[in-house]
């Protein structure tokens, strides 16, 4: 069964219209490890990465499955591939989102960071890209998702981030996917400010260089000049801006994207900040959805 065009539809309007931000539930092997000892299960508790995977299920299935967590004020979820191939409810994952909850749902396709190269992490090369595509529009996943990492303000680095960004984005438009380009600044480069002109500059040369009606949503770190992106969020190209955490704590998070109109969070670690996994269900529903809330109201400004 593949995605029916009206559900595109339907999902595009609510990305492009709807208040809400985006739950980006999508780490994958590298920072699995890292985000279940956050949820308190050490790594003690599983013996192969086939236990960790399904461990991981586990604690996405108790977001995703959790009363507070619907498309009222969740836009979308950004997934891993794993999470993609597993049934919630009895239902493939995808499927369970947009059925059940109405949340839009996305795909991570990028196999990491390649080594640093003129200040910035490109991506490692993506030979499976157009499988991975074709499996992803029979799974009925909207859209997806790909990430870079810009350390320095270097133009030359920058540049190249941009562009094999948007060479991979035309692939995914071409696919009938809508990609979310996501070239993320470290918080922490010595110069940031500069760092995001540059990048702004960057992207704003591939927008003008897309076909009319060819669309990408940008995921981009929370800038140090406010509303930095404001040009973005009203472009005709572009879907949605987005706003990354990147480190920055849920209160800091939403200060900063508070400041930033027009864009709303997609937000990973912030989101999941301060879940167990030895929470009852009453403890941490309340609590998700407290977070829910507070990254809802700060993405709708």
């Amino acid at each position: 069964m593949r995605r029916e065009m009206g559900d595109f539809k339907e999902q595009l309007e609510k990305m492009r219209t709807h208040p809400g931000f985006i739950a980006a539930l999508d780490q994958s092997g590298g920072s699995t490890p890292q985000a279940l000892r956050a949820y308190g299960i050490k790594e003690d508790a599983w013996s192969n990465e086939g236990e960790m995977f399904a461990i991981m299920h586990q604690m996405r299935a108790r977001i995703m499955t959790s009363p507070v967590f619907t498309g009222e004020r969740v836009l979308g979820a950004i997934l891993f591939e794993n999470t993609i191939d597993r049934d919630i409810e009895g239902e493939p994952t995808a499927d369970y989102l947009w059925n059940v909850k109405r949340v839009v749902p996305f795909l991570k396709v990028d196999k990491g960071l390649a080594a640093e190269s003129h200040g910035v992490q490109l991506m490692k090369p993506m030979p499976g890209l157009a499988a991975l595509l074709d499996k992803a529009r029979a799974k009925r996943i909207f859209g997806t998702k790909m990430r870079s990492f810009i350390k320095q303000a270097n133009e030359a680095g920058i540049k190249d981030i941009v562009t094999q960004q948007f060479e991979a984005g035309r692939q995914i438009i071409a696919a009938g996917l809508v990609p979310i380009v996501e070239p993320e600044v470290d918080i922490h480069c010595p110069e940031k400010a500069k760092a995001e002109d540059l990048l702004k500059a960057s992207i704003l040369e591939e927008l003008d260089a897309l076909p009319s009606g060819k669309l990408v949503m940008l995921k981009l770190t929370l800038p140090d000049k406010d509303d930095q992106y404001a040009g973005f969020v009203s472009h005709p190209k572009v879907v949605r801006v987005v706003a990354l955490s990147g480190g920055y704590s849920r209160e800091e998070g939403n200060r900063r994207l508070r400041r930033n109109h027009g864009v709303v969070a997609s937000f990973s670690r912030a989101l999941v900040e301060g879940l167990s996994a030895q929470q009852s269900d009453a403890e941490y529903n309340a609590l998700l959805d407290a977070s829910i809330q507070s990254i809802f109201e700060a993405s709708n400004t």
